[in-house]
């Protein structure tokens, strides 16, 4: 990022919804409408994500768990609990305190019904949009987040 100048000072300033700051959680905002339309109130977008990373990577404890999705610890002790409160995932305890997870069978259909309504959810997200577009709104994405990464209260570590 360059330094202010004095140029600068004089320049007016950016039109609201030329803010990367807004855009980003305006796309938020309209992400998670949408996300609670297609899949309905069961499953929060961040109980998603963890359910997901569980069914591809089982048995995280809960320390990486929290690292492979970009969350701090304390959320994700949280969002784990409520997790197994539903019957989604169980939690064992492993030496020096810490939480092995594993989804349960319920957990696992859950998933496996969620799959569908996350493609069609994919879809509508890019609607209107040209499939070059849309790859690269996702590159762009991915590069913002991977450059801004250590930028995060929880940054995401792989």
């Amino acid at each position: 990022m360059k330094k202010s100048t004095a140029a600068d000072a004089a320049r007016p300033p950016l039109d609201l919804y030329e803010e990367p700051g807004h855009l980003i959680r305006r796309a938020n905002q309209i992400a998670v409408a949408m996300f609670y339309e297609k899949l309905g109130r069961d499953v929060t977008p961040v109980q998603y994500a963890i359910l997901r990373m569980l069914g591809e990577c089982p048995g995280l404890d809960q320390v990486t768990l929290a690292q492979k999705v970009a969350l701090d610890t304390s959320t994700t002790a949280d969002i784990a609990a409520r997790l197994e409160s539903k019957g989604w995932i169980v939690r064992e305890m492993l030496p020096r305190r810490q939480r092995r997870l594993l989804l349960t069978p319920e957990g696992e259909a859950l998933l496996a019904g969620l799959m569908p309504s996350v493609r069609d959810l994919r879809d509508t997200l890019f609607a209107g949009m040209s499939e070059e577009d849309a790859v690269n709104l996702m590159r762009l994405l991915s590069q913002f987040v991977h450059l801004n990464n250590e930028q995060s209260r929880a940054p995401l570590k792989v």
